[in-house]
């Protein structure tokens, strides 16, 4: 899910940074490129938190800015098929409920929620379960599963689908309740 990676590429500095040091403005240049932008390899990118090292610039004719080679170090989050993740819900639609975890929001449809039927409450915005009256309202955390990933150039137009109905997912009270219904029998 989240990881530290090193990277290396062609970071432009631009004149308003000159006044600063070196590896702060490399820094400066390297977060206004890359944070919150996705990369397909290594998924949304969270921070830059180092620069390694920075090889000798150059200026390149009509243009005023530097270019350096720059190693770096980047915090990332990159969504796994098929990990366990922990969120909260966000909001509650008829179709099921969006789930925030880490920097990325993602779907758990009604027919992935529980075995149940769902129902969706418009005032009360909230998910119930046709049988077992489960429900699922804003602000609920939950454990899920990822069950389909699709990162775009940028976090709005990235899609992830998750699963609660697997054993151990869903809310923390369905998870004791089947635990406590297990030990009875």
């Amino acid at each position: 899910m989240y990881e530290q990676i090193t990277a290396e590429d062609s970071v432009r500095i631009p004149p308003k940074y000159f006044d600063r040091p070196l590896e702060e403005s490399a820094i400066k240049a390297l977060q206004d490129k890359y944070e919150s932008k996705i990369d397909q390899e290594h998924g949304v990118i969270i921070s830059i938190t180092k620069c390694r090292d920075i090889e000798d610039g150059k200026i390149i004719p009509g243009d005023g800015s530097a270019y350096y080679n720059v190693t770096f170090d980047a915090l990332v989050f990159n969504p796994k098929l098929h990990e366990p993740v922990r969120g909260r819900v966000n909001e509650i639609v008829n179709f099921g409920a969006f789930v925030r975890f880490g920097p990325i929001d993602a779907l758990a449809h009604v027919s992935q929620i529980t075995d149940d039927y769902m129902t969706y409450n418009e005032k009360t915005e909230t998910l119930s379960g046709k049988e077992t009256d489960r429900k699922v309202k804003k602000d609920d955390e939950i454990r899920a599963r990822i069950i389909a990933v699709s990162l775009k150039n940028n976090v709005n137009d990235s899609k992830i689908n998750l699963t609660m109905k697997q054993p151990g997912l869903g809310k923390k009270e369905w998870i004791e309740e089947k635990k406590e219904n297990e030990e009875k029998n």
